[in-house]
């Protein structure tokens, strides 16, 4: 029977396996997971609340269905690192004002390498000092206040501390207000949702390294452990020689990079980062020539450009006299038919590939017989008949796909006749001192403006797909890095601002709930970008592959002509 009914006081908040816990209107979110969570073995760190990310500070003023974003969520570790970055950021105000902390790039095995500016690397001592303010702020829970003001005034509060670029970037958001974070006297606005205090925060360590330290966090796989701290020197150069590059062209994060565009520079930019890219490629050939293998392998995850490194690099083998052959590991696919048979779902995993066929035809054209290649039809899902190619003695095999590193992938041990290439987009230009851009977010941006253009797919498809590439590119890819004997740092500078045009309308399309989380996240990102149109992009750049326009699409080296093609 319906009968007039009375506001209540009370809300209900209502979780995913059905329970219902009642408070009073106003209620911290925190409050009603911690009652429905009250020993988590892993923590959580914000919620959605009817599928919008919401805080935990937040109060719930309605009834409505309460989600918590554990460390295991994406956005759970993205919510983690950024509130630690945040914590480090305000211990080190604290102890050493006078330094310029900057946390710097990613590392292999959960973390963040940092390093100071303005006055000589911390000591071991100052480190130890460091970590125990960190910690005793945990222990606390000493909280992490946030303050919503009108754009304006957060723009002039953060340009009287000394950072007028991230007052003007914030100011050319357009946004009514912007929320500011303060842990005791440390004010800063870092980009993104926090957690509450920092209790929360109880998984990191401080690890000297070269100049630096690192900052070591966990992986959401294991949430709730540190991995050993290994070298990765050979990642470290790369990061190391891409700072250089930045130094030189003057660029050392977004507001830097937005200023080529106002001020004309953007061309200059374009074409020393191109050249940058060019000049590292021959050094790889000219690597390569001294060595002399039979075998390149060419590999690095989606969308890291390999297939438009492969031809470059086949250019620049050409003008050193030798000639290379290029072959994609992705026509030795399975047929769509007998993946299914296999259980098989997606070609990120290696048991996709038809190892014995590529080992078969590996041993026939290095002992010098003729082999018909496969050509895999990705329309189709069918594997045909590709070219018949024969190597003379002065050829080498340039063999370019995901899993070129995977030792499965040659049958044996072949010594110097093989050369190891690992390829990826490392982004190291980022929005501030303090707030990284990551190097997976610059590949997937890539990846949703290339399936619109050349695949036909939508940004909600790749978006779906994307967990699955992830997935794969932790099992089969990133383990095998360290085997490279050089890596190629495909990102570019200037590469957001160019991207932004063409992702920006491709991601205001995506309406499931889900994946509309992840696309208003990334265009927060490419907001803080000028937009550029980017013709000055060189037909040969790495960028093309992305956005079209590019000239290497149907290019093969000349001595394919002296082979035979056979497309079935």
């Amino acid at each position: 029977m319906v009968r007039e009914g009375k506001p209540r006081d009370t809300v209900h908040a209502i979780f995913p396996d059905g329970r219902i816990f009642e408070g009073p209107v106003g209620t911290k979110l925190e409050e009603f997971v911690t009652a429905a969570y009250p020993d988590p073995t892993v923590p959580a760190v914000a919620a959605l609340v009817d599928g919008e990310l919401r805080e935990l500070s937040e109060p719930l003023r309605r009834d409505a269905e309460v989600r918590p974003l554990f460390l295991t969520d994406s956005e759970g570790i993205r919510i983690y690192t950024r509130s630690l970055s945040f914590l480090l950021a305000a211990a080190a105000a604290e102890l050493f004002p006078e330094a310029r902390l900057i946390i710097d790039h990613s590392v292999p095995f959960g973390g963040y390498y940092c390093r100071v500016a303005g006055r000589p690397p911390f000591t071991q001592e100052e480190l130890a000092r460091l970590e125990g303010l960190m910690r005793t702020w945990v222990e606390e829970d000493r909280p992490i206040e946030k303050e919503v003001l009108p754009t304006a005034e957060a723009a002039r509060i953060l340009a009287d501390r000394g950072l007028a670029p991230k007052a003007q970037l914030i100011a050319a958001l357009n946004s009514g207000t912007v929320p500011l974070y303060r842990l005791g006297a440390f004010q800063d606005y870092p980009f993104g949702p926090m957690v509450p205090s920092a209790g929360h925060l109880r998984y990191f360590r401080l690890h000297p390294y070269h100049d630096g330290f690192i900052l070591q966090f966990p992986r959401r796989e294991r949430p709730t452990e540190l991995g050993p701290v290994e070298d990765y020197h050979a990642l470290w150069q790369v990061f190391e020689e891409y700072g250089r590059w930045l130094e030189l062209l003057g660029v050392y994060d977004v507001p830097t990079m937005n200023e080529t565009i106002r001020t004309g520079r953007i061309t200059e930019i374009i074409l020393v980062s191109e050249a940058l890219h060019e000049q590292r490629i021959a050094q790889i050939a000219q690597a390569i020539a001294q060595r002399g293998p039979k075998i390149v392998l060419i590999a690095g995850p989606s969308s890291s450009g390999k297939t438009t490194f492969t031809k470059r690099l086949a250019i620049q083998l050409l003008a050193l006299g030798l000639r290379p052959y290029p072959i994609s590991l992705d026509d030795y696919f399975l047929p769509r038919e007998e993946m299914a048979r296999r259980g098989l779902t997606d070609f990120d995993d290696i048991s996709a590939v038809d190892l014995p066929l590529f080992h078969a035809q590996m041993e026939e054209l290095l002992s010098g017989r003729a082999v018909t290649l496969p050509y895999f039809d990705f329309p189709t899902g069918q594997r045909k008949q590709g070219l018949t190619l024969k190597l003379d003695e002065d050829a080498l095999l340039l063999v370019e796909g995901l899993h070129c590193l995977n030792p499965a992938v040659l049958p044996r041990d072949f010594g110097a006749q093989v050369f190891r290439i690992y390829v990826s987009a490392l982004t190291q230009l980022n929005v501030d001192d303090h707030v990284r851009i990551s190097t997976t977010d610059t590949r997937l941006i890539r990846r949703i403006v290339r399936d619109a253009a050349f695949r036909g797919y939508d940004a909600e498809k790749t978006l779906a797909l994307w967990g699955n590439v992830r997935r794969g590119e932790k099992r089969f890819v990133f383990p095998y890095q360290g085997k490279a004997d050089v890596m190629f740092n495909s990102a570019l500078v200037y590469e957001w601002n160019v991207l932004r045009t063409r992702a920006e309308p491709l991601l205001l399309q995506v309406r499931h709930p889900r994946l509309r989380l992840e696309a208003e996240r990334l265009l927060g990102i490419l907001r803080l970008f000028t937009p550029y149109p980017g013709e000055e992009v060189p037909a040969t750049s790495i960028l093309r592959e992305f956005i079209g326009g590019g000239i290497l699409a149907g290019y093969y080296p000349s001595p394919f002509e002296r082979a035979t093609w056979r497309r079935g």
